[in-house]
């Protein structure tokens, strides 16, 4: 259970990012402000807010020991600040002075990692103060970061969809491109996920982009042999881009947030879905677990910041077969089904099942004799309960509900439409949605940004009527 606990609302406007230390909580803003709240109570420390950017701050973190919190602006300085009196220790900057996006601290605490707009990474140290060294994503802007449990290594997310894995000297190891349409945030979970084969170490990471996915992935890394990555799943759940996803401090949640005004928590090891949080009404731009705790802090564009407790209870049976909110079963691993089993009460199987190499495809294809004559089930009780779990796994997969297609969403509130127009960019909006932004002197395209040529709004008929039948048709599923 995910119960709200507290909302913060003294932002003048877009929370774009919050962290937490084990006492504090920061939040930064478009209002150019950084502020800084007591976990306690929740009352905001005297020395808040902390102003020393002159434009919209994007990104905080604090460092592993809570004694520093770092943050960072379009106006192309990183600030340290020291969270027991709020003094800022230093303004670090670029040359270029380029847009600063993301921040992070290595586990030691010694280096900040900052990204910027234009592509560059610089590795600060924050004893000297000082650049120690500098990389350059291959393409795009660097948007996301995170560093390793033993800070060995760090990945890195850009704009035109990459993650890179480089190593504590800023040399590229690995790159891959992840998602299509850009990647804009990464965790790497804390959790070991186990030592692997031929003297890899594997970790687990989380991405999320704008192609409305989150995903889960491996990092296998060896000091000598460098790092790979291997793609594990794809979680489902959110209709529009996935702005911030955290794993939480043991890794065995995963939190996400996204355009669709949604926060969705994962269980880890079996892509569940255990909450889905509906209390923003704009834009989840990110969300932050506490270090030692489960309070869970979400931020978004309608300037509020709600802090969440989390009951770590184990979920019902029936949470494991949301086909909706997780992997489809016909996907999953054979530790997946493990899970599953342990969740119908059925963990004494659990054994047998993995000596059998039970994954879900095998799983939805057992029968009555397979139970009996291939994995020696003698009880006719006990196969006859796992028969009916099974079934149950079955008809909840064949009666879930489509989502709703992209095509039929307004680009501007994500919102299925009921009065579509076409634009003169081509695009079509929900013609309410589509008037306000017109009307607020924006003669821009919401989807190009470029000049439009016309403010005129033709009816989308056809649209109309392919979401009428999509209705119609929902319905009677």
């Amino acid at each position: 259970m995910a119960t709200l606990i507290r909302s913060l609302s003294d932002h003048s406007n877009d929370v774009n990012c919050c962290a937490l230390s084990s006492t504090c909580l920061a939040t930064c803003s478009s209002d150019k402000t950084v502020r800084v709240y007591s976990l306690r109570d929740f009352s905001e420390l005297p020395y808040s807010p902390l102003r020393g950017h002159a434009y919209a701050v994007h990104c905080c973190s604090f460092s592993p020991s809570g004694r520093l919190l770092a943050s960072v602006s379009t106006d192309g300085r990183a600030a340290l600040w020291d969270t027991r009196d709020g003094r800022c220790l230093a303004l670090l900057g670029r040359p270029r002075g380029c847009a600063l996006r993301v921040c992070r601290f290595c586990p030691r605490g010694t280096r900040l990692l900052v990204g910027a707009a234009d592509g560059a990474l610089v590795l600060w140290d924050t004893r000297s103060l000082s650049a120690d060294r500098s990389g350059n994503v291959k393409d795009g802007s660097l948007v996301a970061c995170a560093f390793s449990p033993n800070g060995n290594f760090f990945v890195t997310g850009s704009s035109s969809g990459d993650l890179t894995i480089w190593d504590d000297k800023v040399r590229c190891l690995y790159n891959e491109k992840a998602h299509d349409l850009g990647v804009t945030c990464c965790d790497i979970s804390s959790h070991p996920v186990s030592d692997s084969e031929n003297g890899f170490r594997c970790f687990q990471m989380a991405s999320c982009g704008q192609d409305n996915q989150v995903k889960l992935w491996l990092i296998l890394f060896a000091d000598f042999l460098g790092a790979e990555l291997k793609y594990k799943c794809t979680l489902s759940g959110h209709s529009a881009p996935v702005l911030t996803c955290a794993f939480s401090h043991d890794g065995q949640m995963l939190v996400s947030g996204s355009v669709d005004k949604c926060v969705i928590i994962y269980e880890t090891s079996t892509g569940n879905t255990l909450h889905t949080l509906s209390q923003h009404t704009r834009y989840v731009t990110t969300c932050a677990f506490a270090p030692h705790s489960h309070l869970l802090a979400t931020g978004s564009m309608d300037r509020t910041v709600h802090i969440w407790q989390l009951d770590l209870k184990p979920s019902c049976a029936g949470s494991a077969v949301a086909p909706e909110s997780r992997v489809a079963a016909e996907d999953w691993s054979e530790d997946d089904v493990s899970a599953w089993l342990c969740a119908q009460d059925l963990a004494d199987f659990v054994g047998l099942f993995k000596m059998n190499n039970i994954d879900g495809k095998e799983l939805l294809n057992l029968t009555k004799e397979s139970l009996a004559n291939e994995l020696k089930i003698e009880s006719l009780g006990l196969r006859n309960k796992i028969l009916q779990k099974i079934e149950e796994l079955r008809t909840t997969l064949t009666s879930v509900s489509a989502p709703v297609p992209d095509e039929f969403l307004c680009p501007i509130t994500r919102e299925l439409m009921k009065d579509p127009v076409i634009a003169a960019d081509g695009y079509s909006y929900e013609r309410e949605a589509v008037e306000r932004w017109i009307s607020s002197k924006r003669r821009s395209s919401p989807m190009t940004n470029l000049p439009l040529p016309s403010l005129l709004l033709t009816p989308n008929r056809t649209l109309k009527m392919a979401i009428t039948r999509w209705l119609e048709m929902q319905q009677k599923y």
